[in-house]
């Protein structure tokens, strides 16, 4: 839920979101806290769309680097880099009344290897911090897996079951929901009145005992591929139907919850490491795929590594073979803005939190900062997270990390233009 609104002029929704710093502080702590097609053989993806966009390949784990299923091999800054590094850290860390606000974490990863960690005062390695929307490009990766076992095609439709024969609405499929190209009418960016906010409505106001019976009664807005709009609704649709996919429902588990859950530890959370993850359910069963995980920042970057290889994991695939290159292909529906399939994207024209670039970088957001930069090109991963004052602060977190970025030596050329737009 409310991502950061992207600060461009397509998108100028800044102004309208203040009072959401207020309302989701409060509200978490009442809560405790194209062309993908799936081969019947294989389950590959078609690299046809990925091609087209030009994009950087996924650099494989370096020789004699361990991947950090257990503890994470530590490396050294390079030389040119390290003072630039420790300027900027010392920054993040040090002042904490300016638009970026509390820095909390932040972990840089390179060439499969630790080479920057720090904390915040009260926080460690130890401290699981929430999500946000960071919580739907892992909710992408729980569909990239049931595609590898079969369980789901990108291109079936999302069948939500309050939805009926004949309803226009039945023909919205996954891939077009993963691309925020659904045409449910939603209001999230640039609605500050939480009267009219939908995010806010359903996971605070009527909606929160049951979040995707919320989303699911909305009506189309636009037919389903051609518009796109940001919607926190949308990946809990998507998570419902994954549900319904993985998870048998029976007298001990009647909202299928239990299996759910336990279908994202044993197939994503615990294969890469990721052993100090939290997640959460509303009243109903469902969980909250928009908004609400928890974990470590090292836990973070391992999930932002996994993509970084290609979602392979010490020899074993753990998405199917082109899926991250589907993620991070942009979307080109009316009004979309630098967006592959639930990741942010970097791109030029002053699109996205990488000004300068590079524009191979796609990313996890979160609101008030939470942040994963996923950079092939740099064989690199940076992990932020804190408390951001406003939505102005995205502006000086992309200032903030764009010296970190630039300090590397690019590690991996692009195989075509850097332009996929």
């Amino acid at each position: 839920m409310l991502r950061r609104a992207m600060q461009t002029r397509r998108n100028p929704t800044i102004q309208s979101r203040k009072i959401w710093f207020g309302l989701a502080l409060a509200s978490s702590m009442a809560l405790g806290l194209a062309g993908l097609v799936v081969a019947q053989d294989s389950r590959k993806v078609d690299m046809a769309a990925a091609a087209k966009a030009g994009l950087v390949p996924l650099p494989p784990q370096p020789a004699g680097v361990p991947f950090p299923t257990d503890t994470w091999p530590r490396g050294p800054l390079p030389s040119a880099a390290s003072p630039v590094i420790q300027r900027q850290l010392d920054a993040a860390f040090l002042r904490t009344d300016g638009p970026m606000g509390e820095t909390r974490a932040v972990i840089i990863v390179q060439g499969g290897r630790i080479v920057a960690e720090r904390y915040g005062q009260g926080f460690d390695e130890k401290s699981k911090l929430v999500s946000w929307s960071m919580a739907k490009s892992v909710t992408a990766s729980l569909v990239g897996i049931a595609v590898l076992d079969g369980k789901i095609k990108l291109d079936q439709p999302l069948n939500e079951p309050l939805w009926e024969d004949g309803d226009p609405r039945r023909a919205i499929t996954i891939r077009q929901a993963l691309h925020m190209t659904d045409g449910l009418r939603w209001r999230e960016d640039g609605y500050e009145d939480p009267i009219t906010n939908d995010a806010a409505k359903m996971l605070f106001g009527p909606g929160r005992e049951n979040i995707v019976d919320y989303v699911a009664s909305k009506p189309v807005e636009f037919a389903p591929g051609t518009h796109w709009r940001y919607s926190s609704g949308t990946t809990n649709l998507i998570s419902a139907a994954l549900s319904r996919a993985v998870a048998q429902r029976d007298l001990r588990d009647p909202t299928g919850a239990e299996r759910y859950r336990n279908f994202m530890y044993e197939r994503l959370f615990r294969p890469i490491g990721m052993n100090n993850v939290a997640v959460e359910f509303d009243l109903a069963g469902n969980f909250y795929a928009s908004s609400l995980m928890h974990a470590t920042a090292q836990d973070w970057a391992r999930f932002g590594l996994l993509h970084l290889r290609d979602g392979v994991w010490d020899g074993k695939r753990i998405l199917p073979e082109g899926y991250v290159d589907f993620l991070r292909t942009p979307t080109t529906a009316e009004g979309a803005t630098a967006y592959g399939a639930h990741w942010w994207l970097s791109l030029p024209n002053q699109q996205g939190l990488l000004k300068k670039g590079p524009y191979d970088s796609f990313e996890a957001h979160g609101f008030q900062g939470q942040w994963i930069g996923v950079i092939p090109s740099k064989d690199l991963v940076i992990v932020r997270l804190g408390l951001m004052r406003s939505e102005s602060g995205w502006e000086d977190l992309g200032a903030w990390v764009q010296p970190i970025v630039d300090a590397f030596p690019t590690k991996t050329a692009p195989t075509g233009s850097s332009n996929p737009g």
